[in-house]
């Protein structure tokens, strides 16, 4: 029976045949050595050398193949094919080079590779914690809907702030005008503002109203209610941010650096062939 989770698709179908790879690739790399030892272009080399080819071919082709089937069982099959080989084909690589490294050509295809297939783990776990965490933390609500109500907070704050002494004062309209929501890839990375203006002023005013005369603390009152709402609201638009820039960052590394794998695999290929 086919179950949900990509890891155990089918009873665990292509954790075994990874498996299975990775077996037979340490078989024959001990039994057959060589009387030149292992390296890439010894005769076990270029067998593991021309499954591993044929392997990054395949899982390039999943990128495409994964557009043209929508069905969640097929897509599902894939992308647990697309780790567990994946994963098997950095063992087979390895294997395939012999452990030999060094600054050519071999050596940026094999580094190339590690990075697509981390990245490529890395992509998995986002889509599959991310989402569900979007949602914990949005609920119906939308992020445009969050901005205008921050805009409603911002505008209700600073009216009441003018009511107040001018220190009250100025530290709300700079946590309004000082606060940003996602400027710059790197904060919507990370999901938070370094000293965000937002979390002090909510910090300050908790101290701020002592002094204060009967009226003028039950405005206190509101407006730190108003603050520390907002605050919540701004926290709940940078995690929304975060997760939809975690979600789609990783394939400016994922697919640049597929792309530059097979170009390095192609002239690695050549040079083998050619020059070696």
């Amino acid at each position: 029976m086919q179950r949900g989770n990509i890891f155990d698709y089918k009873n665990y179908l292509y954790f075994k045949l990874a498996v299975v790879m990775i077996l037979i690739a340490f078989a024959a790399f001990m039994v057959f050595e060589p009387a030149v030892g292992h390296y890439g272009g010894s005769w076990i080399g270029y067998g593991l050398g021309t499954i591993s080819a044929l392997m990054v071919l395949w899982m390039a082709w999943y990128g495409v193949r994964k557009r043209r089937y929508r069905s969640a069982g097929t897509t599902q099959g894939w992308l647990s094919a697309h780790i567990y080989l994946g994963t098997a084909l950095t063992v087979i690589v390895t294997l395939h080079s012999g452990f030999h490294f060094g600054f050519n050509i071999h050596t940026l295809a094999y580094g190339l590779l590690l990075v697509v297939v981390v990245s490529g783990f890395f992509g998995n776990y986002a889509y599959m914690i991310y989402p569900r965490q979007m949602t914990e933390n949005m609920g119906e609500d939308s992020l445009d809907g969050l901005l205008l109500r921050i805009a409603e907070a911002n505008k209700l704050a600073r009216q009441i702030a003018l009511l107040m002494p001018d220190d009250i004062n100025n530290i709300v309209t700079h946590a309004c005008q000082a606060t940003h929501i996602g400027v710059g890839i790197l904060e919507q990375l990370r999901g938070f503002q370094p000293n965000c203006p937002s979390a002090l002023a909510v910090q300050k005013l908790t101290t701020m109203g002592n002094h204060l005369s009967t009226e003028q603390r039950k405005l206190h009152r509101e407006l730190y209610s108003i603050m520390v709402r907002r605050q919540s609201l701004v926290k709940r638009a940078r995690q929304d941010l975060m997760y939809r820039s975690r979600l789609g960052f990783w394939l400016y590394f994922h697919v640049p650096f597929a792309i530059a794998l097979l170009v390095a695999m192609t002239a690695h290929i050549i040079a083998v062939f050619f020059y070696w």
